[in-house]
């Protein structure tokens, strides 16, 4: 699965906190998605989705 962190972030940090595996900060300090989504951190990933408080996440199959 891919993660895709879209316009909007705020670069609050709490995807990053939450799946360092998926999630980290760019050059400019904004939130990117880096690596795939797997079955191991999946959960992990979603919990960033879903604590994203403005909602620029998607992950897709």
């Amino acid at each position: 699965m891919k993660a895709k962190v879209n316009d909007g972030c705020i670069s609050c940090g709490a995807c990053v906190a939450a799946c360092p595996e998926v999630f980290r900060f760019n050059d400019e300090e904004i939130a990117e998605a880096y690596a795939d989504v797997t079955e191991e951190n999946v959960d992990a990933a979603t919990e960033a989705r879903d604590g994203c408080p403005v909602a620029v996440i998607d992950i897709e199959k």
